[in-house]
């Protein structure tokens, strides 16, 4: 039992700090006004390598030799480690899901960004990329992730007009 609750002990500091980084990642991104699209996938880079990083960690021998003890031991911890366990997995998920969708937008960025304000050519391929991630991706089609994903697309828009005003 003294192991067991030294384990018990390991695995709550554990959740302490796996809530922690929940909850940062569930905190509203604060963003300059005029940020391009480019930063929405690098954002989502940044977390799937993060929640990938906390679930190697979590899948690796050390911590399933501990988790397997307390398992025998029948300790009331691991309830709140497997509703953890299974909060990371989704969201590194989430992550890697809506990176796979992101990079489908991320030929239109270059030419969005260098355009004159011509730029018109290029709008309707990109609205249809933009649909097709609204209509397929199971975690990227909420109106709070097309919202910025717009706000982006718009403040690029915008950038380079600025841009082609200011150098003509």
């Amino acid at each position: 039992t003294e192991v067991t609750e030294k384990l018990e002990q390991v695995v709550m500091i554990w959740t302490k700090q796996i809530r922690q980084v929940l909850v940062e990642s569930e905190q509203i991104r604060r963003e300059a006004d005029d940020v391009g699209p480019s930063a929405e996938l690098e954002y989502w880079k940044s977390r799937m390598s993060s929640f990938n990083s906390l679930l190697d960690e979590i899948k690796s021998s050390r911590v399933k030799k501990i988790i397997n003890i307390l398992q025998a031991a029948r300790s009331k911890t691991l309830k709140q480690w497997k509703e953890l366990d299974g909060r990371i997995t989704v969201a590194a998920n989430e992550a890697k899901d809506n990176v796979r969708y992101l990079y489908t937008l991320d030929k239109f960025f270059g030419p969005l960004a260098n355009a004159s304000p011509v730029m018109i050519e290029h709008v309707p391929s990109l609205m249809n990329t933009v649909c097709m991630i609204y209509c397929t991706s199971p975690y990227y089609n909420t109106s709070e992730h097309m919202t910025s994903l717009f706000l982006k697309i718009t403040n690029q828009m915008i950038n380079t007009c600025k841009t082609y005003l200011c150098e003509g």
